[in-house]
């Protein structure tokens, strides 16, 4: 066996179904040891899309989403997307080619200090020496990524550790030894050689390594349960960091339910009680925060989305679960802490806590505010604007969602819009970037999701800003057979941007787009494009999508929408 085989044997073992992968020379014998062993292989057209995949295969499956990408250029393609899920605490496991060991910092093709640059995005990274080192390393990297906070981590992979001995020793070029150097250069050489090769068939492949992540003591749960028990006005926040334990989420949906209190949900977590769920507040959070008397975050970090505490009343009891012992205490100390798994404490506290009649109140008011918004976004869809009122848009999207379909957000101002609109029918059927707001995240998000959830109706929530990110992807979902959906909100610009740029300084340079054929690009690149700038038409041109994907076919609509107010003053920084 060769080093390529080796690293698929652990992939098998760890249950990965899916590698993610642009092709070179570094890295091929990965591939072909995981095609042999019935890993399905997925070729994208950029190396970012392949994090973002591994990414969404992580979120949905709880099993670490695996990207392999050639050396250098590879390498540094993937690093907006190794970020973004280092901020989403994704287990993601990043395996890059290199250069030879031999040959590195001797200007090899594609060379670069590689760890280095992964230092400050990743939980923990190696690089392999050996080939008898792989199985551990790869294990090894298994365990950090699912551990504790779950990140991604970064495995370099020389290519002399991958290919048989009787391929690599060639890339030397051993020298004949004539003179006094060519003899030292050769005894080296030969000498690496065979230690790089050493008892390589003599390393084991462990079983399915599980999550280490630290749980609630009961005095703990205990404690939090008192107070809940004393309060007048609670709601929770409940971010994505609790929908880690993917195999509970439908345990953690009813544990919340069971509770009673009245909860928003944050990132991966939104859709957790389905659609129009009672309990679940969608508006008006920040008046809620600043009412409230308790106030549990579990698994949501207090940052700029909470105003860095500032959302939060400051005569309000305050708890906070979290993996992360940052995020336990960024910007706000709790009154009080748990260092422990969301998921786990809810369940736990379900069985402590009962709805009380005291809080009747206080849902009424949330409810009515909450309905009343919603009143209003209805009527603001109502509107007539150049174009189809994006609102409205959503309306009819949302009409068309089930309890099969995932939504993946990549944009801002009118992925924005959506989130007020469209919601998620269940648990783990909304992926978006998370707290870095990376746009780009849309094609390979839906290939992850689509690959796990072949039957589900993927949909592309975009903006004609993040559609530029990875349009070309359409060519990988039809050469892999996974027809999502995707729907383009085409204002012609970058509005979000635009919004507070053209009040601020008066000038809109570098937000302006154009009504651009995103729907010819796609038929370009194999898939299926419609159009549509006619509000009357919204309606029958998605059931045709629906329909269309349905059929095995990847769909682009290029929705021709107006400019409202709806998100004015919405920006972040």
């Amino acid at each position: 066996m060769h080093g390529g085989d080796w690293v698929a044997e652990v992939l098998k073992a760890q249950g990965v179904e899916f590698i993610f992968t642009l092709s070179g020379g570094h890295i091929a014998p990965i591939l072909v040891g995981a095609k042999e062993r019935g890993i399905r292989v997925v070729d994208v057209r950029h190396e970012v899309n392949t994090v973002f995949a591994a990414d969404a295969v992580a979120r949905l499956t709880g099993v670490p989403g695996v990207a392999v990408v050639t050396a250098g250029p590879g390498v540094t393609n993937t690093l907006t997307a190794v970020k973004n899920a280092q901020m989403a605490q994704s287990p993601v496991i990043v395996l890059g080619g290199a250069a030879a060991t031999a040959q590195q910092g001797r200007g090899a093709l594609q060379d670069i200090e590689q760890l280095d640059l992964f230092k400050s995005v990743v939980k923990w990274s190696a690089s392999v020496r050996r080939v008898k080192d792989i199985t551990k390393t790869i294990e090894k990297a298994f365990h950090e990524a699912l551990s504790g906070t779950p990140g991604p981590v970064f495995v370099e992979l020389p290519i002399d550790t991958l290919y048989a001995k009787e391929t690599t020793e060639p890339l030397y070029n051993i020298p004949p030894g004539k003179t006094l150097v060519s003899k030292l250069i050769s005894r080296y050489l030969k000498w690496h050689v065979k230690r790089l090769f050493a008892d390589a068939d003599n390393q084991k492949v462990s079983g399915k390594i599980k999550p280490d992540r630290p749980k609630a003591t009961a005095s703990q749960v205990k404690s939090v349960a008192e107070k809940l028990r004393q309060a007048k006005r609670p709601m929770f926040l409940i971010g994505a960091q609790a929908v880690l334990d993917v195999e509970n989420a439908d345990a953690l949906a009813d544990a919340v339910e069971r509770m009673g209190v009245p909860v928003f949900l944050s990132s991966m977590a939104r859709g957790l009680l389905g659609k129009d769920h009672p309990l679940h507040m969608r508006h008006k959070r920040r008046n809620a925060l600043k009412e409230a008397d308790f106030v549990m975050l579990a698994g949501v970090p207090v940052d700029f989305r909470l105003d860095y505490g500032n959302h939060i009343r400051y005569s309000s009891f305050y708890v906070s679960v979290n993996l992360s012992k940052t995020d336990l205490r960024k910007n706000r100390r709790p009154n009080i802490g748990v260092l422990a798994d969301p998921s786990h404490f809810l369940r736990a506290l379900a069985e402590q806590v009962e709805k009380q009649p005291v809080w009747d109140d206080w849902y009424k008011t949330l409810r009515a505010r909450h309905d009343a918004r919603n009143a209003d976004i209805a009527e603001q869809a109502l509107q007539p604007v150049k174009g189809i009122n994006p609102l409205y848009l959503c309306q009819e999207m949302e009409s068309l969602s089930d309890t099969e379909t995932i939504l993946v957000a990549d944009g801002g101002d009118f992925v924005g819009t959506a989130s007020y609109i469209v919601q998620p029918p269940g648990p783990l059927t909304w992926l978006d970037p998370g707290p870095f707001g990376t746009l780009g995240v849309g094609a390979g998000f839906a290939l992850g999701a689509k690959l796990v959830r072949p039957d589900a109706n993927v949909w592309i929530i975009y903006g004609d800003g993040s559609v530029g990110y990875s349009l070309m992807e359409f060519d990988t979902f039809t050469r892999h057979n996974t027809p999502v959906i995707a729907l383009v909100g085409n204002d012609a610009g970058w509005t979000q941007i635009a919004r507070e740029q053209v009040e601020i300084l008066g000038d809109d340079v570098a937000t302006v787009l154009e009504h651009t054929d995103y729907h010819n690009a796609a038929i370009g690149f194999g898939g299926t494009g419609l159009r549509v700038d006619d509000p009357e038409l919204v309606p029958e041109t998605l059931e045709q999508a629906r329909d269309l994907a349905a059929g095995g076919q990847a769909v682009l609509v290029n929705a021709i929408i107006g400019k409202t107010d709806f998100r004015k003053g919405s920006i972040s920084v």
